[in-house]
């Protein structure tokens, strides 16, 4: 049994050396890769004696050369969209249809021509809602652009446009599914929900599949799009058709070995922005398979970095830096998130000597501008955080 079946470790992948020399133009990309010559990247081996770029590095690179660090060649102007995901990274939309080129994949999930999609992503300022938006519209689909709350209107649609097809996160369909019920509204007609951008537990499959909901579980990222995504009831997920992933060790960047968990770098073949080695800060593992499947992979198994998803949203410990700097009157904060009644929900807790009666408010407020997430704040007195380094604590 090998893990690299489809495609082999060392076979030939005629688009990589034409995505590396296009990646060569952008003077960021020169400077990461290094002499490179790209007609000798054409396998994956070759691939794996590139550097790694670590997503988490991309906010203070961008700092330093506005707005894209130098790794887009293309003017600012001549991007379709631009967006501002969180981190921050700032993020460009290549021009065309299906930019992301989520099509094929949700394809491959269900979808088809005349369906009608209840689309629950946010379509400000971050680029979830337009990636699975373009993807659909692409196969003839009619996108409801919802975007996230609004649950009375969310409501009125579904009632008006008897939509077959929910995208969004398992959460909120749950809540969406709720409130229907205690309000007498039918949903019966969604009967597929691709879900992403926040945990999937089993409580909300399982509740899904009373509903007769066929719920499909995707992992994407702004810059690459769809990365893998489930096609049957088989937990693992498949990987996308036009990407190169790896498992890689997290410490040195060399592939793993087989069905090992590492970190997920993803390389992403469509020519039109090109990515080179992007580590996300997954860790994940690929699922056995025999020669001639496709790669596999075995879902999200962590973080290597303290980084977490909330609500579908990251928060990153330089953003919990971000909030200290604001508030010289708190010494040490701490960021735990947990599930409260099947909802991810996060609360701050800040050490301060003398706070005023306004500190938990003032906190709160900055926490929701910094992440663009809303948090408890909860005071303690100063020495009470264990001291262990740790900005963020998932106890998910």
């Amino acid at each position: 049994m090998t893990l690299y079946a489809t495609p082999s470790h060392d076979a030939t992948i005629p688009q990589l050396a034409d995505v590396i020399a296009r990646a060569l133009v952008a003077p960021a990309w020169r400077t990461h890769l290094g002499p490179t010559d790209p007609a000798s990247i054409n396998c994956r081996e070759a691939l794996a004696t590139l550097p790694v770029l670590r997503k988490s590095d991309l906010p203070r690179l961008q700092k330093s050369a506005p707005p894209f660090g130098g790794f887009e060649a293309q003017p600012t102007g001549e991007w379709g969209r631009l967006f501002l995901s969180p981190g921050p990274i700032f993020e460009p939309e290549p021009e065309g249809p299906d930019a992301w080129g989520a099509a094929s994949a949700l394809a491959e999930m269900g979808l088809r021509r005349a369906d009608v999609v209840l689309n629950t992503f946010s379509y400000h300022m971050s680029p979830g809602g337009f990636l699975f938006d373009s993807g659909a519209r692409s196969l003839g689909c009619a996108v409801i652009p919802a975007g996230p709350g609004n649950t009375e209107q969310q409501l009125e649609l579904i009632a008006a446009y008897r939509p077959n097809v929910f995208i969004g996160t398992a959460d909120f369909l749950n809540i969406l599914l709720e409130i229907a019920a205690a309000n007498g509204v039918d949903t019966s007609c969604i009967r597929t929900a691709i879900v992403s951008g926040a945990a999937f537990p089993k409580p909300l499959r399982e509740r899904f599949a009373v509903a007769r909901i066929d719920a499909r579980e995707v992992y994407a990222a702004a810059e690459v799009g769809i990365i893998a995504y489930a096609v049957s009831d088989r937990p693992e997920l498949i990987v996308s058709r036009d990407l190169i992933v790896e498992i890689v060790d997290p410490n040195s960047g060399i592939p793993v070995a087989p069905e090992d968990t590492g970190e997920v770098v993803v390389t992403c073949l469509r020519p039109r922005r090109p990515i080179i080695r992007l580590a996300l800060g997954d860790l994940s593992a690929f699922h056995a398979v025999t020669p001639g499947e496709r790669l596999r992979l075995r879902g999200w198994l962590g973080r290597v970095d303290q980084a977490t998803k909330i609500k579908g949203m990251f928060v990153r410990p330089e953003q919990i830096r971000e909030v200290q700097s604001r508030h010289p009157e708190v010494q040490r904060l701490r960021l735990v998130v947990q599930r409260v009644r099947d909802v991810d929900s996060m609360t701050l807790h800040a050490e301060a000597a003398i706070g005023s009666s306004m500190l938990p408010e003032t906190l709160a407020t900055t926490l929701a501008a910094i992440t663009k997430l809303r948090g408890r704040v909860e005071l303690h007195s100063a020495g009470s955080l264990p001291e262990d380094g740790k900005l963020i604590v998932d106890e998910r």
